[in-house]
């Protein structure tokens, strides 16, 4: 089985290319969720954050399908739809730097950005905020959720909710000398104001232009990137008054550009690259 690695500011995929091909045996989609149980173990597999499967769509120029490391199937990856997106013009699939792709969150829109026939960086519209708590979903009253209590692991949290396709629960945090990561990010992933779990992002804002962010991604656990984490928290922190509607979010991978237009849209631009190719010859894995 071959296969491509590339990642987003370090949160990396392995990308498996059905575009123009049928699953093999052992690689039909019934099988993604399993195939990225092996594929992404980092001692017995390829090692990732997550598998990718690349899909022809009749409803857009590509389909991608993303699944975490434990074999469960989010709505959308902001990194991962970067890469997606450069690997299908590379490969020759969609020749234009105007890109649709579907997903479980929507059709997307993806701007390349290109020097020659290279793709130096992506602009993704993420598409509208969801605010409404049924959607999201959280177990909240009102709209939007900002400054909620929350209570885990004998301390109380205020949170702010979004979703950006898949949900995200917003901390603000002065420092993160002090904070429990580790015990708190699990702990709230599945907290049970969050029907489907959730994705948990804790924020230090740094200036009215800057954050810093550190994420516990649902399915998948601290990740050096989350590009839909970065959407939701800037979102929640214009909410909240804290920064203007463009702004540097600072992950552990690097920087993503964000911005909240006045269209109500989400627009996130960042690079995407390339890791390596290799082929899988673990029969475990191929059978």
């Amino acid at each position: 089985m071959e296969f491509v690695k590339m990642h987003g500011l370090g949160n990396d995929f392995v990308f498996i290319d059905h575009f123009n091909k049928q699953p093999a045996e052992g690689e039909s989609e019934g099988d993604y969720p399993e195939l990225a149980r092996r594929l992404c173990h980092r001692q017995f597999g390829v090692g990732s954050d997550g598998l990718i499967a690349v899909l022809p769509s009749q409803v857009a120029d590509a389909r991608m399908r993303i699944f975490n490391l434990d074999g469960s199937e989010p709505e959308m990856c902001g990194n991962g739809i970067r890469c997606f997106a450069r690997y299908i013009f590379d490969q020759g699939y969609i020749k234009k730097n105007t890109i649709q792709v579907e997903t479980l969150a929507g059709i997307l829109t993806l701007q390349l950005t290109l020097e020659g026939e290279k793709v130096t960086g992506v602009r993704v519209d993420m598409g509208e905020p969801i605010l409404k708590p049924g959607l999201i979903p959280v177990l909240a009253q009102g709209e939007p959720v900002v400054g909620a209590k929350l209570e885990v692991e004998g301390q109380e949290f205020e949170y702010t909710a979004v979703s950006m396709g898949n949900p995200h629960c917003v901390i603000f945090v002065d420092d993160y000398k002090n904070l429990d990561f580790e015990h708190l990010g699990p702990a709230i992933e599945k907290h049970p104001l969050f029907p489907r779990k959730t994705n948990v992002e804790f924020i230090r804002v740094d200036s009215r232009g800057e954050i810093t962010m550190k994420v516990w991604e649902r399915g998948a656990g601290p990740t050096l990137a989350c590009g839909t984490g970065a959407c939701a928290s800037t979102v929640a922190a214009i909410l909240n008054g804290k920064i203007e509607r463009k702004v540097t979010v600072h992950l552990p991978g690097g920087d993503l550009f964000i911005e909240w237009g006045e269209d109500n849209r989400v627009y996130m631009t960042g690079p995407a690259t390339y890791v390596f190719r290799g082929i899988i010859l673990d029969d475990k894995i191929t059978q």
